[in-house]
């Protein structure tokens, strides 16, 4: 089929024969081993401002943003103009002994909205080959330095950096590295800062602070001189929304500023306004780490776009080497991609132009309206920050068990969800939301109200299931 005819076949609501192509032809991401390569996923066949519509032509509330990546809304077609033209003046150049204007500006303006001396970007592909890139460069730095065994890298539980294979090595959630392999002599896993998970009878105060003597602790056990670089997200976002505690992360930063661990941002999903700024390291948590990855909202998910942002002190320790001809031996075929970095520059308009405002005015209403959901019995806690909410489910608030026998509650919310029009990111026991920032207080409503009933419908079936008591 031509590419002309897909596209108004699609529009015409032939889905049906893309369902059975994808089951005979497609391999989804995350996969189970019973289902690879034969299964088909909800169709979405079109998007406009916070909604998409469905293979059957069912219009819903994009609760994610797509992948927490459509920031500006869809249909905008300031972005896809933006496309077309860069495409029709320059669609590529390669970034190994040329470059283009746009991955310049684009440098010099997320430079401007950096904190710190964080002043050069690399560009990649998108957030996995953003944090690779990073981790890379701690090793490229470490050896230029003379410092070859200082390469370990500190993670969390409860993050997720990526899926390339050191990035996804640093993951610390439930099922990522099951049957999967990693770096593991490399990465050493540090506890996770969810509040809400902390023992029984301890403050928050006294959690902060048993996270921070266990870095300290872990720092001083396998010593400094070979610990390359600390990576945390802000807010870990696909590990349900957990926000640090108190001052928690400004402590991990001192650490590791005293002792020359590198301290790496990862941004990819916080950066490009989903807490209401480009960056949310200096705005939001007043930090200033040596490296920022990002990627998804850098063009509102319109085109693959990701990078990381360096420090110029690392930069010129580097040019003070002993090694001037040193090569930083890394780099992407789609490297500052001509029509990426025209797409985010448009995007960039968008955001700096009343986007930005707009969020940090709709995010306390959409975390209030949200937390309304802890009335219900099923709702343990929801937690969120700008436009980035998750809603935990537990059997017990008590123990605050999530449930023992319905691992799978968060899709069973997000079906009920589906049938009354909107989207949901299922989480095993959560629901995660992060809808584009144009959304209204009147769509906020919406969202919440559509929310309530879909939790409320899975709590009847499983009261009927015998499933849950609540």
């Amino acid at each position: 089929m031509a590419a002309a005819e897909w596209i108004v076949g699609t529009q015409n609501g032939q889905g049906a024969h893309s369902v059975e192509l994808a089951k005979r032809h497609l391999v989804q991401p995350w996969p189970e081993a019973g289902e690879i390569g034969s299964e088909a996923r909800a169709l979405i066949e079109g998007g406009e401002g916070i909604y998409i519509t469905d293979g059957e032509g069912k219009r819903l509330i994009d609760g994610p943003a797509g992948m927490w990546c459509v920031n500006v809304g869809h249909r905008r077609e300031e972005l896809a103009r933006v496309m077309y033209d860069q495409a029709m003046q320059l669609s590529y150049n390669t970034p190994w002994y040329t470059m283009n204007a746009p991955s310049a500006v684009l440098a010099e303006r997320i430079a401007g909205h950096a904190p710190g001396d964080l002043s050069h970007v690399f560009y990649t592909t998108g957030g996995s080959t953003a944090v690779e890139s990073a981790l890379r460069f701690m090793q490229f730095y470490n050896n230029v330095r003379g410092r070859p065994e200082k390469k370990l890298i500190l993670s969390r539980g409860g993050a997720y950096h990526g899926s390339t294979y050191l990035s996804a090595s640093l993951n610390g959630r439930p099922r990522d590295r099951d049957w999967m392999n990693g770096a593991d002599d490399l990465v050493v896993k540090l506890s996770s800062p969810n509040a809400f998970r902390r023992p029984a009878g301890m403050t928050v105060e006294a959690f902060a602070d048993g996270l921070v003597a266990e870095f300290e602790e872990t720092v001083q056990r396998l010593g400094a001189d070979r610990i390359g670089a600390f990576v945390g997200e802000p807010v870990q976002a696909s590990g349900g929304v957990v926000l640090p505690p108190g001052n928690y992360l400004q402590r991990i930063r001192g650490i590791c500023r005293d002792n020359d661990i590198l301290f790496i941002a990862d941004e990819v999903v916080t950066a490009f306004g989903r807490l209401g700024h480009v960056f949310a390291s200096g705005e939001v948590f007043g930090l200033d780490p040596d490296m920022i990855t990002f990627a998804k909202g850098v063009t509102s998910g319109y085109f693959p776009l990701g990078g990381m942002i360096v420090s110029d002190r690392l930069l010129a320790e580097l040019r003070r080497s002993n090694h001037p001809t040193a090569m930083y031996a890394h780099g992407l075929t789609y490297t500052s991609h001509p029509v990426g970095c025209a797409v985010a520059l448009a995007n960039l308009d968008l955001l700096e132009n009343g986007v930005l405002e707009h969020t940090r005015a709709m995010a306390p209403y959409f975390q209030a309206q949200l937390k309304t959901l802890e009335e219900l019995p099923l709702v343990g806690e929801v937690r969120g920050i700008g436009l980035m909410a998750c809603v935990e489910c537990v059997a017990d608030r008590e123990s605050r068990n999530p449930l023992q026998l319905d691992k799978n509650v968060g899709e069973r919310i997000d079906a009920h969800c589906h049938e009354l029009g909107l989207l949901v990111r299922p989480l095993i026991n959560m629901c995660v939301m992060s809808p584009p920032l144009v959304i209204t207080k009147e769509q906020i409503d919406d969202m919440v109200g559509i929310l309530r009933e879909g939790i409320s419908r899975t709590m009847d079936d499983l009261r009927k299931e015998g499933v849950w008591r609540g």
